[in-house]
């Protein structure tokens, strides 16, 4: 049996920078897998700021996370759309476009699909 894990995302073990300053992706290494946290800046949006790193048309990760603060709207490829703000915790599947609303940045930890994201 493990013991006491301890990680902290003010101490990452990898920093992934998006496409033009639009924010960054802090991860740890949570032993099943990998726990980010997202900060994606005002005017974020993931097909100008992640698509070219992806290479795909839509994001294929699949996410679990929680919002901390600001928002973000969602648009899947099937034409389901929702906005998520602080407090909201979402599921996502693999198929969507996303983008920060507002300007305030969109702070998120996700602990399920940010093991390849934006992995150059």
């Amino acid at each position: 049996m493990a013991g006491l894990v301890r990680k902290s995302l003010d101490s990452p073990e990898e920093v992934r920078p998006f496409e033009d300053g639009k924010g960054k992706l802090e991860l740890v290494d949570a032993g099943a897998g990998a726990v980010g946290r997202a900060t994606f800046e005002p005017g974020w949006r993931w097909t100008r700021h992640i698509k070219p790193i992806a290479g795909t048309d839509s994001c294929q990760a699949s996410h679990a996370c929680y919002v901390i603060s600001g928002r973000m709207h969602i648009a899947m490829d099937d034409g389901q759309e929702d906005d998520f703000g602080p407090g909201d915790y979402m599921i996502c599947p693999p198929g969507h476009d996303a983008w920060v609303i507002g300007d305030e940045p969109c702070v998120l930890v996700d602990w399920q699909g940010f093991a390849d994201y934006a992995k150059r």
